[in-house]
């Protein structure tokens, strides 16, 4: 299908024209091509030739000539286009030539064991299943036998790990199984460590927020462990376009961005495609069942009642969207932000099927984390083969798994960076082909500006990948596994950053490490690998089991087992409904059984937050900026029963489960009776005014840090225990901090006045989901009070910017009147 065809079925002919807030056509690009290396093994560029792939890309050869040279590169460049032949190719050339030379020389004792091998690793174990299905495809395609692949993570059983151990040239893995197998029994693995040509980092666009602190520190540990073993790996970096990627890339590494090679002039062809900004339609009532299909996004949301003409949620705008597409014959993604939105897109989509086409309804499915690998390999072949013809989709299939040959993209919300936007995107129309992508907004602050703002969401440059290695929460857990598994000496700190030291002081005071004149060493039994959770889960993934057979149904996430899993929960998998019977954490395992039902659930929760360390502090006269330590408490109470589509209330119930503490970075603002005053806030408008600030300041710091919605929680409330004061936090959801609130610190005035002009430009009466209401609110969105936000931002900022300015009034302002009430609402973590 054409572009102009697949625009006229999002439109309907004209019918929603009025939906499309901006409509953008991408021009085409064309291709330009390099020859061959000289250097490049000739089978395997036979292998290249045999597959379809004539001549590569520039990009391509200019990359794969400087890993070859030596040097650590990144390639920074569009989905689709070509980027793992850059490390492929002068990886195999490697352990082909290394193969050769023991071959044609078996007698030198330098030639015995150094055959090179190369260490691939990525995000997610389908990419790496996807990149071992390709590899195959290709030595098969050049009729080679001498090089050895293998797959090897948590799922590998011993017999196989050995095997791969002892005699693989290229090991595919994750930073998951890096970091708990092979580098604390590296003995084991002393071959590959030893013969290390090329470590390959792929997706590392991936590796941001906390999750990238550790795997830059996971790599420093291989690093090291090779050093030891006599290797010095090339590092090579596959990324989705991003800014200054030598600088990340090199961060990555622990090197300086001059020791790293950036290629980013894309030389693969592009079709034309047209983007489409696109805001679901006002509500005029409740008569239209799936327009509450469910809310946008997560599964700890809890919507409120609905503001001034609610608009219909962005799931069922995409199952609309997507079912008429697959109807006119197109291959579709659908992208949400949640596994629930997956399934509840997919099902309202065969709905919709059901009444327009039986046949195509079995033709959509969901895909998300948490199935079982063998049902993801299935999915994923399924939409290859054009079986399928639509995948409602978690950002799981956002990586580089192959899949080419779709016609459009839709995107429900905003996918938290212009990253991200541009990698789902990049989906639609692959391999030169023409594509149509449709950005659905949700009703989020955000999401309506970009919706209108087609110059923020569409022409603004991409996010540079932040993550801080230096993080102690991160550094010190590492540093005692580096210790565990081989002492670490003096010598080796500036690998580590400029804090290594501080950190090792504080642990070997602490009796976790002991210090030796020859390094420090880790002295305890127990595994130091187990000290840290790289993903922050927070403990093992809880599968869920089927009570009457024993059958694995999925896993899911620690953190979200007390909101997702919990007795009476229901669980949606692949369209199939089970109500949970028992959770049982301490064995990380939910029982359910299949049963239809008619109703979802919904968790409530409550949340405090505890000032554990002032940081840096900002006086902007009578209001107080603060950047710091919080401990966040939050606690699942009970759930709500709610019918669907229309999610009217059934029931609630009660829920005894623990409580969980997060120790995190969060920045908070306070407001003295003085600024109350000023902006005439009364003690009963105070709660709905803090409040309503909190949601549309956490809606809009994405916009300045590079995070999304749910990489943010946050606290109000009208008198707090450690400030004695009405105190407004946003904090990091992840342990130990990711860096988004010292930015929002950093660029408070200007945060704050994005705000305030967010709220001041939404044309609803009272507050509304695009303005002050949450999504992932833990009070139902109550109190809330729009008008009384506005108010006290209004002055806020105008404090900020008058101390900005010099102008400001006198800092000593009288503060010392306190509330006396305290009312806290949060939105959870």
């Amino acid at each position: 299908m054409t572009t102009g065809e697949l625009l006229d079925v999002l439109l309907a002919g004209g019918r929603r024209a009025d939906r499309a807030t901006h409509v953008r056509h991408l021009p085409a690009r064309e291709a330009r091509h390099a020859p061959w290396p000289a250097w490049a093994d000739r089978d395997v560029v036979t292998g290249y030739r045999a597959s379809g792939v004539l001549e590569p890309w520039t990009h391509q050869v200019e990359a794969a000539d400087a890993v070859w040279a030596g040097r650590h590169t990144v390639l920074a460049t569009s989905t689709g286009s070509g980027k793992s032949m850059a490390f492929w190719l002068p990886a195999l050339s490697a352990v082909r030539a290394s193969a050769a030379a023991r071959t044609l020389d078996p007698g030198r004792i330098e030639s015995v064991g150094r055959r090179a091998s190369v260490l691939y690793l990525s995000p997610t174990k389908a990419l790496a299943a996807d990149q071992l299905a390709a590899l195959e495809r290709l030595l098969s395609s050049a009729g080679l036998r001498d090089v050895r692949v293998a797959q090897c993570d948590g799922d590998t059983s011993r017999d196989e790990r050995r095997w791969v151990a002892e005699h693989a040239d290229v090991v595919l893995t994750n930073p998951d199984f890096l970091h708990h197998a092979l580098l604390p029994q590296h003995q084991r693995w002393a071959r590959l460590l030893g013969n290390l040509r090329y470590i390959v980092l792929d997706e590392c666009h991936a590796f941001r927020g906390v999750f990238g602190a550790h795997v830059a520190l996971v790599l420093r540990r291989l690093r090291r462990l090779a050093a030891a073993y006599g290797a010095e790996p090339v590092v090579v970096l596959a990324s989705a376009t991003t800014a200054d990627p030598a600088a990340s890339a090199a961060r990555m590494i622990g090197v300086t961005p001059d020791d790293v090679l950036a290629v980013t002039d894309d030389g693969s062809p592009a079709g034309r495609k047209t983007f489409v900004l696109w805001q679901p339609p006002e509500l005029p009532g409740r008569d239209d069942p799936w327009a509450q299909l469910v809310p946008d996004d997560d599964p700890w949301s809890t919507p409120g009642e609905p503001a001034d003409r609610p608009r219909r949620t962005a799931t069922a705008e995409v199952a609309d969207l997507l079912a008429d597409l697959v109807a006119a014959g197109a291959r579709c993604l659908a992208f949400t932000r949640s596994r629930r939105g997956a399934e509840s897109v997919a099902a309202a989509t065969r709905a919709h099927l059901v009444e327009i086409d039986p046949s195509l309804a079995t033709s959509v499915q969901a895909y998300r984390g948490g199935y079982l690998p063998e049902e993801r390999r299935a999915l994923e072949q399924a939409i290859r083969t054009g079986w399928l013809r639509a995948l409602a989709t978690t950002n799981a299939l956002e990586l580089g798994v192959d899949i080419s040959g779709l016609d459009a993209v839709l995107i429900a919300g905003w996918p938290g960076t212009r990253v991200s936007l541009w990698q789902q995107a990049g989906r639609a129309g692959r391999a030169g082909a023409d594509g149509l992508v449709a950005f659905v907004a949700r009703e989020d602050p955000l999401d309506t500006y970009l919706a209108h703002h087609p110059e923020a969401a569409l022409d603004a440059p991409v996010e540079a990948t932040t993550f801080d290695p230096a993080n102690p929460y991160v550094l010190a857990p590492h540093l005692c596994a580096a210790a565990a598994e081989r002492p670490v000496r003096a010598d080796e700190l500036s690998l580590f950053g400029d804090g290594a030291l501080d950190v090792l002081d504080r642990l070997t005071a602490q009796g976790i490490l002991r210090r030796r004149t020859s390094g420090w060493y880790w002295t305890h039994e127990e595994p130091a690998a187990r000290l840290t959770d790289l993903r922050g889960a927070g403990g093992s993934p809880v599968r869920v089991v089927e009570s009457g057979t024993g059958r694995l149904l999925g896993t899911v996430d620690a953190p979200s087992a007390d909101a997702t899993v919990h007795a009476g929960a229901v669980y949606v998998h692949q369209g199939t409904t089970f109500v949970v019977d028992e959770l049982h954490l301490a064995d990380a395992v939910a029982l359910a059984t299949r049963r239809d039902v008619d109703y979802g659930t919904w968790a409530d929760w409550v949340t405090s937050t505890e000032v554990v360390d002032v940081h840096d502090e900002r006086a902007w006269g009578p209001v107080t900026w603060h950047v710091g330590t919080v401990d966040v408490t939050t606690k699942v109470i009970g759930f709500q029963r709610k019918r669907i589509p229309d999610l009217r209330v059934l029931g609630r119930e009660e829920l005894d489960l623990p409580a969980r503490t997060l120790r995190t970075s969060a920045v908070w603002w306070t407001a003295p009776p003085a600024v109350l005053a000023e902006a005439g806030i009364t003690l009963e408008a105070l709660p709905g005014a803090l409040h309503a600030a909190e949601h549309a300041s956490i809606g809009l710091l994405p916009l300045l840090a590079t995070c999304d919605r749910w990489d943010l929680g946050g606290l109000s409330t009208a008198l707090h225990a450690d400030t004695g004061e009405p105190t407004v936090f946003v904090h990091d959801a992840h342990p130990g901090g990711a860096g988004f609130a010292e930015r929002g610190f950093d660029l408070g005035a200007t945060w704050l006045a994005a705000t305030r002009d967010a709220i001041a430009a939404c044309p609803c009466a009272t507050g509304c989901p695009a303005c002050v209401q949450s999504p992932k609110c833990g009070n139902a969105n109550n109190p809330l009070d729009k008008a009384a936000a506005l108010r006290l931002l209004e002055v806020v900022v105008h404090h900020a910017d008058s101390a900005e300015t010099g102008t400001g009034t006198d800092a000593g302002a009288d503060t010392s009147a306190s509330t006396s009430t305290s009312t806290s609402t949060s939105t959870g973590t």
